[in-house]
């Protein structure tokens, strides 16, 4: 067989599938076996491209293991080129995503990307023009498997005996033609691209199939060929093969992927490994636990501890977060763990750093140490923030919010209390215990976060966003300059009337008018009138009074347009005297 190149697979070996991800007490990782085959069949050139990646340890945990097949626009002198351009660049670049963003909008953004440069390619050149491709790709992952599909390539899953298929073919009906793509990548600057999902299983095989193959055998006889052959590099040979002896006229390409192992719950899909620990019992100063000894109750709430401790093992300063025992329901657990997973993942700098313990008995985990106070904390203490300083907070603050929401994570409780500047200035954000990201699927009856830094829309009901985190920067910077809320402070479960930003200068007239223009920009009640990415907010701040924000604070309306007032007086003068006077002539 003709085999078109599979790139950074290395097949594994037939082996027993156990029914749970473990092994000899061991945690098994995703174990696929792989085949594929190719042919140009009655075609003069094989415009078909099949490709997998599966990379180990950490990164398939993360991102997954990923198939893909394209049919380049038949006919058209490349659409080979584009069928395994837009492979090979969403195998590569699809990895390069972070592990914060979904499946969904990892392959959403690389493929839009890939859409976009096949368009312009096709723009330059008339021999260029129509350059487009099918593609339909499986991202395995945990125990869940994705599907990703433009055009009318197919994927199926065969599974207890049964193949269905996952996809839908986006083709016109045509009287003289075969099936006219309606959909493809390279086709329209808008693309949309389907996906579907679902739970991964032991024994589960997954046939990714060009149509020359699909069209010609049918799903039954498919189906009969998959259940017969089991090994999956002679079940794509069959594929191809019957294909061709049934009179393809197209090119085949067939991918065939046996699930031979599943991993555990890990933390990524359902947080059990974190829920099994036992959460540690409350802890005085003095004690020790795992190896590491408590010097002090940094924080307590509701629901978590903080404490201060020291790694016996090198005299490594640490903050210890955990649960109240009373407190640590399943929820809570799944928090803390789920907290912890996206804590390892944001940026060094801006951020406390997540530190490892080998030693972890218990349900907790450890970040750096930073001597210095949070933000509410020097209000507490009565410092009066300057323009300038104020100004040097927000753009360390910013650039850890972008950092954020790169990759897809919302913080929702940005406020003074958790934002801590060390003894050298440094600003770092904390508690990520209620952000969310792009990987995640939350439903809450209520947003979390504090109500005074919480965005007007969320009262409503919408979803916490970038634009409510830009808000909360907002409302923080302008309570270190005035000590004040911009709309008062909210209280919780309270419904509140959002009316005129009350303006920084009321409380602090030595602002400056650019910075309070800022502010009132950060702070605005419709998310339409805010700043749209913590960039834009961070280059307002950089500028300052030498380029300053084209809007201004409100002024008065007699220093706005004193000739208007001075006629507005006049004529509500002359109107009182007439009032007066018809009065008057009445006695």
């Amino acid at each position: 067989m003709n085999k078109a190149a599979i790139i950074d697979v290395p097949t594994a070996e037939p082996a027993a599938a156990p029914a749970a991800g473990r092994r000899g007490g061991r945690t098994m990782p995703l174990s696929v076996r792989l085949g594929h085959a190719t042919e140009q069949g009655l075609r003069s050139r094989n415009e078909d491209f099949v490709g997998a990646a599966t990379p180990e340890g950490v990164e398939l945990e993360a991102k997954g293991l990923m198939l893909a097949v394209a049919d380049g626009v038949g006919g058209h002198a490349n659409g080979r080129e584009a069928a395994e351009y837009t492979v090979r660049g969403l195998l590569a670049d699809y990895y390069a995503t972070p592990d914060t963003w979904s499946v969904e909008k990892s392959v959403n953004t690389v493929v839009g990307a890939i859409n976009r440069w096949l368009l312009a390619q096709s723009a330059k050149s008339r021999d260029y023009a129509g350059m487009a491709t099918t593609l339909t790709a499986v991202v395995l992952r945990g125990r869940r498997y994705y599907v990703a599909h433009v055009g009318d390539s197919r994927a199926y899953l065969w599974q207890d005996g049964v193949l269905r298929r996952l996809t839908e073919d986006h083709t016109w009906e045509h009287p003289e033609l075969d099936n006219v793509l309606r959909r493809a990548v390279g086709l329209d600057a808008q693309l949309l691209v389907d996906f579907a999902d679902g739970e991964l299983a032991v024994g589960a095989r997954f046939v990714l199939v060009s149509d020359g193959v699909w069209n010609t055998l049918g799903d039954a006889l498919m189906g009969e060929l998959v259940a017969r052959v089991e090994d999956p590099q002679a079940a794509a040979d069959a594929l191809v093969l019957e294909a061709l002896r049934a009179g393809a006229t197209d090119n085949c390409t067939a991918l065939v992927a046996n699930v031979d192992a599943v991993p555990a719950d890990n933390l990524r899909d359902r947080l059990a490994s974190g829920r099994r620990l036992p959460l540690p019992p409350r802890l005085k100063v003095g004690e020790t636990l795992d190896g590491l000894r408590v010097e002090e109750l940094l924080h307590e709430s509701r629901v978590t501890l903080l404490y201060r401790v020291t790694r016996l093992s090198d005299g490594a300063a640490l903050v210890l977060k955990t649960l109240r025992q009373e407190e640590g329901d399943e929820e809570a657990m799944a928090s803390l763990v789920r907290e912890e997973w996206i804590a390892r993942r944001v940026p060094g700098q801006g951020f406390p750093r997540v530190c490892e313990h080998p030693g972890r008995d218990h349900l907790y985990y450890l970040m750096s140490w930073h001597e210095g106070e949070t933000l509410k904390a020097s209000l507490a203490r009565g410092h009066r923030y300057a323009a300038h300083e104020l100004v040097g907070i927000g753009m360390a603050l910013l650039r850890a919010v972008a950092a954020l929401h790169r990759l897809g994570i919302v913080h929702r409780d940005i406020k003074p209390d958790n934002i801590h500047v060390d003894r050298k200035g440094e600003l770092r954000v904390l508690d990520l215990g209620v952000a969310a990201s792009d990987g995640e699927d939350l439903r809450e009856i209520n947003n979390p976060g504090t109500p005074s830094y919480m965005a007007p829309e969320l009262f409503a009901g919408q979803q916490a966003n970038e634009s409510s985190d830009l808000y909360a920067c907002g409302v923080t910077l302008y309570e270190l300059l005035t000590r004040k809320y911009p709309y008062g402070e909210i209280e919780p479960f309270q419904r509140p009337r959002f009316g005129e930003t009350v303006p920084p200068t009321r409380y602090r007239p030595d602002a400056p008018e650019w910075l309070e223009s800022v502010l009132l920009k950060a702070c605005a009640r419709e998310p339409k009138d805010r700043f749209e990415t913590a960039e834009e907010f961070l280059l307002a701040l950089e500028r300052g009074a030498h380029r300053p924000l084209a809007t201004h604070r409100r002024a008065p309306l007699a220093a706005r347009n004193p000739t208007l007032t001075l006629k507005i007086v006049a004529v509500v003068s002359l109107l009182v005297n007439v009032v007066l006077l018809y009065l008057l002539s009445r006695h």
